[in-house]
């Protein structure tokens, strides 16, 4: 029988069956891997699976091909990699200016996620309702830099439902994956698009055993037959194991755009002469800000890597 896995605690995974409502609690038997690379969670909620039921729940016997992934370093296990979703059309970050004050830098990080899978972010400030003339000042000034290179940008208020309207009508016929880091208001964001239920309650399916909070794990919500979203633990920090420094270069999109005109093949924007990405940047073509947090992970994943193959020798 095929599926989609809808929610996942980590060793039973809640599968909804095609062409039914009917969801089925399954677990896993053999091992997955996700091109060679470690995963503590091989099966993540949006996988098209293949499932054969038992007397009780039942067995994932096959996970199909995936249009995409968004995966990120496991923040339990520094060598590992952690599955968030998959399956994905396009991703939510929420944001806010204050309460929590913002971490710009995390804009950067998340895109630096999705990108490599070619998933389009849509980047919203949450809690409008409380920022002041200088909070909104500031959030034009990102909206300029992200819009400017393709990002879509919202200000919102989850308290206010017209505010939601643009954002609701692209979901439709969507899977949205919404991340966020703690207290941004996600689950308020997501009870507002999913209805006036708690979401925070839903216990587990019996068959599992265990009363896990569900704040701990990603899970699925059907808003129509077509439309459905993702909602995701909130992130504290994101990291990246499992690139290396082009990686980085390419997904920075306004840089690999200009880097065509770099001399080196392999430029990556510092120090080399006749870069494209300098150039723009002393032009104010490119943003200083954009570019300050690409240095900063461009140090990090390579003293990341020095440190791995030290380890290794």
């Amino acid at each position: 029988m095929r599926g989609t896995v809808t929610k996942s605690t980590g060793s039973w995974y809640n599968v909804l069956l095609d062409d039914s409502e009917e969801v089925v609690a399954c677990r896993m038997i053999g091992k997955f891997r996700l091109d060679g690379m470690k995963l503590t969670n091989p099966v993540a909620v949006g996988d098209k699976v293949i499932i054969e039921k038992e007397s009780e729940g039942g067995i994932i016997k096959e996970i199909l091909d995936r249009e995409n992934y968004v995966v990120r370093q496991s923040p339990r296990k520094k060598h590992h990699l952690h599955l968030l979703a998959s399956n994905v059309d396009q991703a939510y970050l929420i944001l806010t200016i204050k309460n929590p004050n913002l971490k710009q830098g995390f804009i950067d990080r998340f895109i630096l996620m999705t990108e490599p899978y070619n998933i389009p972010v849509e980047i919203i400030f949450n809690k409008a309702d409380i920022l002041n003339d200088e909070d909104i000042e500031l959030y034009h000034y990102l909206a300029g830099i992200y819009k400017n290179i393709g990002y879509g940008v919202h200000l919102i208020s989850s308290l206010n439902s017209g505010t939601l309207t643009t954002l609701k009508e692209k979901m439709l016929g969507k899977v949205t994956l919404v991340s966020g880091q703690s207290g941004v208001g996600k689950s308020t964001f997501i009870n507002a698009i999913v209805g006036n239920e708690d979401l925070r309650t839903t216990e587990l399916s019996d068959y599992t055993g265990k009363g896990q909070h569900t704040t701990t794990f990603a899970e699925m919500f059907t808003i129509d037959k077509e439309t459905y979203l993702i909602d995701t633990p909130g992130i504290k920090t994101l990291s990246f194991n499992h690139f290396e420094p082009m990686d980085v270069a390419h997904n920075f999109k306004e840089f690999f755009d200009l880097s065509s005109d770099c001399k080196f093949a392999d430029c990556t924007h510092r120090n080399e002469p006749k870069c494209a990405v300098k150039d723009a940047l002393e032009s104010d073509i490119v943003s200083e800000l954009r570019y300050f947090n690409y240095i900063q992970l461009l140090d990090e994943v390579e003293d990341q890597n020095y440190w791995e193959r030290k380890k290794d020798m």
